[in-house]
């Protein structure tokens, strides 16, 4: 029995359906690449802000010139890792829509015979472009924090408490 909205299809036809949509599930492997990079930003970010926090409080209660200098400088450092952070967030996420369109234009382009092919390259273009941006701005993420590692030693702790 065949409802009104199905269409016959035959046995070509079938394959044909079948390949429209693995190469449309393509783009969602990209897609969840892009989700896990931006989890992983996100999870830095996170990290990146409670130092921050943490070293803003320190830095207000500090009585010594050469230690508020030193929580300063890392208070600088880590501005610009939220900085760069911030960018490959908005940068993925881009790659992440842009990987969705391309998905949608690859499905439709198939769907219409290939008129949406110039949306795809576009949108598959731009996905790619702002992932590779997304993952060069983490680079530059991770060489702030491991040379200020380096050169400025580990983030300050706070003072102990003085006993009453």
């Amino acid at each position: 029995m065949t409802l009104p909205f199905m269409i016959p299809l035959s046995g070509e036809s079938v394959d044909t359906v079948a390949h429209v949509i693995q190469v449309a599930l393509t783009p969602v492997f990209m897609l969840s690449g892009v989700g896990t990079l931006l989890n992983l930003f996100n999870t830095r970010l996170a990290r990146v802000s409670d130092h921050l926090e943490h070293i803003t409080e320190a830095a207000a209660d500090e009585d010594d010139d050469q230690r508020r200098a030193t929580m300063h400088r890392h208070l600088v450092r880590l501005h610009r890792r939220t900085l760069m952070l911030d960018a490959a967030m908005v940068l993925g996420a881009v790659g992440g829509a842009a990987t969705c369109g391309a998905a949608l234009a690859l499905f439709l382009g198939s769907v219409r015979n290939g008129a949406a092919s110039a949306w795809l390259v576009v949108l598959f273009g731009i996905a790619l472009l702002c992932t590779m941006g997304a993952l060069a701005v983490f680079i530059g993420d991770s060489m702030l924090a491991w040379h200020g590692l380096r050169l400025e030693g580990p983030l300050p702790r706070q003072k102990p408490a003085a006993d009453p």
